[in-house]
């Protein structure tokens, strides 16, 4: 939301709050007027599935977020439909998107929204009258939730206000600097830091799938230390995950994908989405994949040639990643050509109760992303060969060691890119390995590092810079 109108969060709670008791089940319940909530423990844990709804949003993981991290990379390009809502998608794919952009906008916003919901959260539940290992539960929760969303705008937008309390007033909403993302990022390690210590290891409650463990903040905790240049922090945090937490890889890469392989052993954080008109369906499966729409050419986020190409010949991922074959409507094979129609399968090709209402989740953390990473904070060493050669062996290929050509960046880069195709890692990866001018000047395109702050952000705030 504009960050003169942080305050409005407080003043209409009960409306945002819109969320069951039952994390699984994310449908409206009731209007709440602010004065008479956040009074029990019950209100607590409707106001953390609010922050959680906000993952949900096209501001965020349903759209925003892979359209600015996957789709502005290398990885994948806006698809042939350049009218609507591609003829935005091909601006942003360009770096040539404008300050007012609806797709940019609703990222800050719709992340400001969830960052907003964390802080009533963390602000209110002190005051509450509740079982202390469950409030201290939420507490971790709302830091996870809060520095995932920071994380996503300071790797988007660099320098951001960050509020961390709920705001009180206009003034105190619309006042608010801009930091650095360095500075973002150190008070990321610290609330990450205090959410690993606060959240189980798993929840014991099948109704509580899906909420953030240990080790999903030892993940991100990771990932942040990697981008703030903490390659020995981001080791110890990494590792604790690999020695104690109890994730594996699946056998099969296919495994990982398709409803019946939600939150599996290897998940280690998704966006949870339900469809058959809850209201909390996804509409990415669409965008990606759309069955009803492959003879019109509507499909958004297709993977590039250059992506395509990238895979390695026998690479098992290739083909349980996407799908290079176009079928007619009587199920007829026109072509298998790399150059021709081009989709994303890892999130399915569900044909839902309405379009845009799909049950896939969208995976943000797992176990291969947290090998690879352990590899990148230890360097080029017989150990980080040893996790990378994991993630291959379990994609058929044969190990790499340091006589395999090429440096280890370009090597594990390459690793990375493969087995994380499409889960929106691909463009932080490029500005973390400082890879994202030169790949980009590749593909024919001159590179943005950063996305431009919302127009409607430096109307508030007239001390704002514009990147």
């Amino acid at each position: 939301m504009k960050l003169k109108n942080f305050c409005l969060a407080s003043l209409i709670a009960g409306s945002l709050l819109s969320c069951s008791q039952d994390f699984t089940d994310l449908n409206p319940v009731t209007q709440r007027n602010v004065n008479g909530f956040y009074l029990t423990a019950g209100d607590m844990n409707t106001a953390i599935n609010a922050a959680y709804k906000a993952l949900q949003m096209n501001g965020t993981y349903n759209q925003s977020y892979w359209v600015m991290q996957e789709m502005r990379s290398d990885n994948s390009d806006q698809g042939p439909d350049g009218t609507g809502l591609g003829a935005e998608l091909t601006v942003i794919d360009n770096f040539s998107e404008i300050a007012t952009s609806e797709m940019i906008t609703a990222a800050y916003t719709d992340s400001y929204l969830g960052i907003a919901r964390c802080n009533i959260v963390l602000d209110r539940i002190g005051a509450i009258d509740m079982d202390g290992a469950l409030k201290e539960r939420i507490k971790g929760e709302a830091l996870f939730l809060r520095s995932l969303f920071y994380y996503n705008l300071a790797i988007s937008f660099g320098n951001i206000p960050m509020p961390l309390t709920e705001a009180k007033s206009v003034a105190e909403g619309s006042s608010l600097p801009q930091l650095p993302a360095s500075e973002i990022y150190k008070q990321l390690i610290t609330d990450l830091q205090a959410a690993e210590n606060a959240l189980p290891i798993k929840h014991a409650a099948a109704a509580d799938l899906g909420r953030a463990t240990k080790g999903a903040a030892a993940a991100l905790l990771g990932k942040v230390m990697l981008t703030a240049g903490d390659k020995a922090g981001a080791a110890t945090a990494l590792k604790r995950i690999v020695d104690g937490y109890g994730y594996r890889l699946v056998a099969d890469y296919a495994g990982l994908w398709g409803l019946a392989n939600k939150n599996n052993v290897e998940s280690i954080f998704e966006v949870q989405f339900k469809g058959g008109g809850t209201g909390t369906g996804n509409a990415f499966t669409n965008a990606f994949s759309p069955l009803l729409r492959q003879t019109t050419g509507a499909y958004k986020n297709r993977p590039t040639v250059n992506m395509m190409n990238t895979y390695e010949t026998g690479d098992d991922r290739f083909l349980k990643s996407m799908d290079t074959s176009y079928v007619n409507s009587s199920g007829v094979l026109i072509s298998s050509s790399r150059n021709d129609m081009r989709f994303i399968t890892k999130y399915g090709k569900e044909n839902s109760f309405n379009e845009n209402d799909a049950s896939y989740n969208f995976v943000v953390l797992r176990y291969a992303d947290v090998l690879l990473m352990l590899a990148e904070a230890l360097g080029e060493t017989t150990e980080a060969y040893g996790y990378i050669n994991q993630v291959r062996a379990r994609a058929k290929l044969a190990a790499i060691s340091a006589a395999t050509p090429g440096t280890f960046e370009e090597k594990l880069l390459r690793e990375r890119r493969v087995e994380l195709a499409f889960e929106n890692h691909r463009w932080a990866d490029l500005l973390r390995f400082g890879k994202a001018t030169e790949v980009m000047q590749l593909q024919g395109k001159t590179a943005r590092l950063l996305y431009l702050i919302p127009q409607r952000e430096l109307d508030i705030n007239s001390s704002f810079q514009q990147n």
